[in-house]
């Protein structure tokens, strides 16, 4: 037997003879770990057991193929609970709660009778449990834990224990003794750990549930090959630094429900709290003569369900050359977009002026439904007057200064209604008739005419927008304006 090393890429795979600085395959810098090849002394393999051949037709599954951990925002970005026979990774930033959230399903499940094995290569089985008693109210019978770094020894507990859910914390931690000198966290082990999960997680004759936790490298993803994304079935990233209250479960990939569904969760001293009614959670609560100015009311899409954002702006001079341009919750090339659009086709001068954005709650705002709520607060800001707060703006606004209508516009807007608003604005044509108990629908075609609409005494004679000079529209009758009751 021999023992070669060679330098394989974490990120794409590549292996080199010698280190290099950048990976020639991919490009990516820092990348080469050294990785111990053992050659020649081959020993027998034995071959996998043969598996049956079904008709897809026979292949049973129903809700009895998945685990209710009760975490009700947890068990709706799974799809429905936790499958049998499934195996997740779950990653965040350090300190985001993803150990928390494994060991608060791995406590729900296990008062419901399932067996679970926690397993750590971080902590200490000391630490699990202090850790255990800060969260959790009472801890299950049915909870064991493995401290150890040894994948082997893993595997052992898990035939001992016969658990129904297998945690592993971290993935990059553990190591097979069959390949080493292969350290803890390079590629190959990770890749042979995760597989040997897989394979528990896949016997027919007894399936089981696999929680894997994945570190999180600097560029915020997965450390480790890609190849550990295609091999899970579904992958949950907790965004939301250590100092934030909000917390958000994506899963950017699952075979068994939605991708893209969003779970919303605070931090608090007992673990993380599932957030039920995200379009509560993310408007302030006024009632309708507390309206202040610089705020508007969007309605976003995360994952599957409608959510209610208010998008707050604050407008102030500027002593400096440049201007400022502030916003933690969308991107800057987005809001600088928005602002000259508002200049240009809303005739706001904001050459002079530092502008300020952010969301009630933190809520990020990735996708285009929300910007003529950006500009209504902006503009609201401007004039310093409020607009009612249960009042809502729904379209994306382009570079014309037209109105544009954006996906989901129906249930959108049945969000809003459930939610008591009273007034939405949204671009013209394209609205079919729905049933709406409170809310008024009022279509427009561009941006100066809802703000016209809108603030139109304050623009009148203004210095920003004297185009719109005596011009006056009835609320009630205009052309402009399209009203469903």
């Amino acid at each position: 037997m021999k023992i070669k090393t060679v330098y394989q890429c974490t990120s794409c795979g590549y292996q080199s003879p010698k280190w290099a600085g950048k990976c020639p395959d991919c490009g990516e810098w820092n990348t080469l770990a050294e990785t111990a090849q053992v050659k020649g002394g081959a020993k027998a393999v034995k071959a996998a057991p043969k598996q049956p051949v079904s008709r897809l037709s026979e292949v049973e599954t129903g809700s009895d193929q998945r685990l209710l951990t009760g975490i009700a925002e947890f068990d709706r970005v799974m799809g429905g609970g936790i499958v049998r026979d499934s195996v997740t990774i779950i990653t965040s930033p350090p300190g985001g709660g993803k150990s928390t959230l494994s060991l608060m399903a791995a406590s729900a499940l296990a008062k419901q009778g399932f067996r679970v094995l926690y397993a750590s290569g971080e902590e200490s089985d000391s630490q699990i449990k202090n850790r255990a008693d800060r969260i959790l109210d009472t801890i299950a019978e049915n909870i064991w834990i493995v401290a150890d770094t040894s994948m082997d020894n893993v595997l052992d507990a898990i035939r001992e224990i016969d658990p129904d859910l297998i945690i592993l914390d971290s993935i990059q931690t553990f190591s097979l003794a069959e390949f080493l000198p292969s350290r803890a966290g390079n590629p190959t082990q990770t890749m042979e750990c995760a597989s040997a999960l897989v394979a528990q997680a896949k016997n027919k004759s007894r399936p089981r549930a696999v929680l894997m936790i994945g570190q999180m490298n600097k560029s915020d993803e997965i450390a480790g090959l890609r190849a550990l994304e295609h091999l899970v079935d579904a992958v949950l990233v907790l965004e939301g630094e250590g100092a934030d209250e909000l917390r958000c479960l994506v899963a950017t990939k699952n075979r068994f429900g939605s991708t893209g569904e969003m779970g919303f969760f605070t931090m608090t001293e007992a673990g993380l709290a599932s957030i039920e009614n995200p379009s509560a959670y993310f408007v302030t609560k006024r009632e309708r003569g507390d309206s202040v100015s610089g705020s508007a009311i969007a309605v976003l899409k995360e994952g599957s369900r409608p959510v209610i954002a208010e998008i707050e702006s604050l407008v102030s001079p500027s002593f400096t050359p440049y201007p400022s341009r502030i916003s933690e919750t969308m991107k800057k090339d987005t809001m600088n977009t928005l602002i000259s659009i508002l200049e240009q086709r809303g005739g706001i001068q904001l050459y002079d002026k530092n502008v300020v954005i952010k969301t009630t709650g933190g809520l990020y705002l990735k996708e285009q439904a929300a910007n003529l709520a950006v500009l209504m607060s902006i503009a609201s800001s401007v004039y310093d007057k409020p607009i009612p707060s249960d009042w809502a703006f729904l379209a994306d606004v382009g570079l014309t200064g037209e109105l544009k209508r954006v996906p989901s516009m129906e249930s959108r807007i049945k969000e809003l209604d459930r939610m008591g608003f009273k007034q939405v604005f949204i671009p013209t044509g394209g609205m079919r008739e729905l049933h709406l108990e409170n809310i008024r629908v009022v279509e427009a075609k561009f941006l100066s005419q809802l703000l016209n609409h809108v603030f139109g005494k304050w623009i009148k004679n203004t210095v920003f927008c004297p185009q719109y000079k005596d011009i006056s529209i009835s609320y009630r009758y205009s052309t402009q304006f399209m009203v469903y009751e």
